[in-house]
């Protein structure tokens, strides 16, 4: 037999939920910030004792009303919010089972894609989709099997917002981790971003990218001509991440074709530049928009990666001498319409990047653009050797070979 006091707090329970049964929008939108003001930050016993033990009551009309309105965005930050509360809650994994069983995962996943919602309402599904993926592995292949990486991946591409966007790279960081099943689905969408025109989308995913690559173990051949791609973009910031990654992939089975990617990029090809080139020319009638043309930004971002390659190994700089590096640098150089192509060569040449091809003519440009430097094998192989003998000689033999020099 229940006590007065239960008695009193169990009918205050059916009162509130009358009231919102028999409210209107903006009614209900005062109660949810009520709720949201008095519970954030509640586990699960103490909503429970907030709710005389009814707090699912109120939990199934909130994903009721939400499977009901999210097409017209009723509330929707509010509710959102809401419901993050019970799924946020300590010791209250019912929540997040009742909030699925209705099919939760699929309707915030719905909204992602959704245009006629705002991008905050978008950012509140996205925190909703981190607690269900937080929640442990079978909960990471819910969200998998639902097509999820499909819809937060073109949300992340399409998003406005870098700081929705950073909390998406954060969703995608956990469901590429501790998930073995889609680990490898999750690893094909971030190379699939790369070729968005996002420039935050592109960082992010390059940064993501990183990481989830040491978990897969193997490269995907795609990302070769992916990562290359990115090289075109102007922001400096998704460069530097791209050459970061283009570093790890070294470890792994495509690191030759990235090698002669790289060294292809060196040269474009003359009829792709005289095509973007009439475009420029033609769209704007101006020859200083050369500077920002895809071709050669990518021509000096290849020299720039070159160059960091081979400062950290040297086994990577006698591939890349192997593949015609130096020729293609030398022609990197003799590019008068991209300076930045010219200084990155120079530096990787180890030449002065400052002045040198301030003072090249035309005659040299022309040299160097038309050059035939190829190293043969032979060399290579012999400074190789000479090289390994040089690190396995002691001090005390290079000792002997000075003294014996000095002896008549």
């Amino acid at each position: 037999m229940t006590s007065v006091k239960e008695q009193a707090a169990i009918s205050r329970l059916i009162t509130f939920l009358q009231e919102w049964d028999n409210a209107g929008r903006s009614t209900r939108s005062q109660i949810l910030e009520n709720f949201i003001s008095a519970n954030k930050g509640k586990t699960g016993p103490e909503l429970e004792m907030e709710f005389s033990q009814g707090a699912s009551l109120f939990l199934v009309r909130l994903t009721a009303w939400l499977r009901l309105t999210y097409l017209y965005g009723t509330c929707m930050q509010q509710l959102l919010k809401s419901i993050g509360i019970f799924l946020s809650a300590a010791s209250g994994q019912r929540y997040l089972i009742e909030f699925l069983e209705v099919g939760g995962v699929l309707t915030l996943l719905e909204i992602l894609g959704l245009s006629q919602l705002k991008e905050e309402d978008k950012k509140e599904s996205i925190k909703l989709l981190q607690l269900v993926a937080a929640s442990g592995r079978k909960f990471k292949e819910l969200i998998c099997e639902s097509y999820g990486v499909r819809s937060i991946a073109e949300f992340l591409a399409t998003s406005k917002s870098e700081e929705t966007q950073e909390q998406v790279q954060i969703l995608l960081d956990t469901l590429g981790h501790g998930n073995p099943k889609y680990q490898n689905q999750v690893y094909k969408g971030l190379i699939a971003l790369l070729k968005c025109t996002s420039p935050k989308a592109q960082q992010l995913s390059l940064q993501t990218l990183r990481t989830i690559q040491t978990i897969v173990e193997t490269a995907h051949p795609s990302i070769v001509d992916s990562v290359l791609g990115v090289l075109r973009s102007l922001h400096l910031e998704v460069q530097y991440e791209a050459i970061q990654l283009i570093k790890d992939l070294m470890a792994y089975d495509v690191r030759l074709p990235l090698l002669k990617g790289l060294v292809a990029l060196l040269k474009p090809s003359r009829q792709e530049t005289a095509k973007l080139q009439a475009r420029i020319l033609e769209e704007t009638g101006t020859l200083h928009l050369m500077e920002s043309l895809p071709t050669y930004i990518q021509q000096a971002a290849a020299a720039k990666a070159i160059g960091i390659l081979a400062q950290d190994s040297r086994e990577l700089a006698e591939e890349l001498l192997f593949l015609r590096v130096v020729h293609g640098l030398m022609c990197a150089m003799s590019n008068k319409d991209h300076t930045n192509s010219q200084r990155q060569a120079s530096i990787t040449l180890e030449q002065d990047p400052t002045n040198l091809y301030l003072k090249m003519d035309g005659v040299q440009t022309d040299i160097l653009a038309s050059n035939i430097v190829n190293i043969p094998e032979v060399f290579l192989a012999k400074a190789k050797e000479d090289f390994r003998e040089e690190e396995e000689s002691t001090p005390e033999e290079e000792l002997e070979t000075e003294d014996s020099e000095m002896l008549p």
